[in-house]
């Protein structure tokens, strides 16, 4: 279900925003980031000729990866912010937040409130895909491999976040254009962690299995809170989108557990 609103392995949690030149590459546009407070918030910034982005330069095999993020306030359509995982490659797996930009005063797809920083997490185990908006689950994906329904289980991927301009599509189809006039856009980060497992080349060992986060899954009550969010934001669901998948909806639709 989409939503829009939209080795030696070792345990590890670290905040990486202190040591960023140690934890992290900028990837593009790096003379549109800055490092500020002491090294404790990150900015990424678009104007009209380039976004700018960073990736980190670990890679994780399972594990729970927040940040508080506050998106680009005010008039931001045609822009969009991004916060994921992925692994590298040809062949890749991926899980990601996007932001679409909006008209000023009109909501983020996620939240409501831009004036403030919100906590956005994915907890990723052999089981389950979680993603969580301070703290409340807003789209669960479960492992159905016995259902030939493919998960991320393989692969390690790397923490990416990053802002660039995609009008022709990001806001209300492409209808509303980006106002370079208003740039630069600006996105805030903060107190990016990870509690996950580094994935290290050449070896088989996994001592992660004592952390709590491998074996999460949602209780009764957070299944509530889920279906709670969803019947109520909830804007886009892809399976039941027969238009955008005409000779079929992909297994995952049908798929029960």
């Amino acid at each position: 279900m989409a939503l829009i609103l939209f080795l030696v392995v070792l345990p590890w949690m670290a905040v990486f925003a202190r040591n960023f030149s140690q934890n992290f590459d900028l990837t593009w546009g790096s003379d549109r980031v800055r490092i500020l407070n002491n090294g404790e918030l990150l900015t990424l910034s678009l104007d009209k000729d380039s976004g700018s982005a960073f990736q980190s330069n670990n890679e994780y095999l399972f594990g729970k990866i927040s940040v508080q993020l506050k998106l680009v306030p005010g008039y931001s359509a045609g822009t969009v912010t991004s916060y994921y995982l992925t692994s590298q490659g040809s062949t890749w797996d991926e899980m990601d937040f996007e932001f679409l930009g909006n008209l000023s005063g009109d909501p983020y797809t996620v939240h409501t409130n831009v004036t403030d920083f919100h906590t956005y997490s994915i907890l990723w185990n052999p089981h389950v895909i979680i993603f969580y908006v301070d703290g409340t689950p807003i789209r669960e994906f479960k492992n159905l491999d016995s259902t030939k329904v493919p998960f991320p289980e393989s692969r390690a991927m790397k923490i990416h976040s990053s802002i660039w301009n995609a009008d022709d599509w990001a806001t209300k189809g492409g209808l509303i254009k980006t106002d370079w006039s208003k740039a630069p856009f600006t996105a805030s980060f903060r107190n990016i962690s990870a509690q996950a497992c580094i994935w290290a080349y050449g070896s088989g060992a996994y001592p992660c299995n004592s952390n709590s986060w491998l074996a999460k899954q949602l209780d009764a009550p957070s299944l509530e809170r889920l279906m709670w969010v969803q019947k109520h934001y909830m804007i886009y669901n892809y399976c039941i989108d027969l238009k955008r998948f005409p000779q079929g909806l992909p297994l995952e639709c049908a798929a029960t557990t």
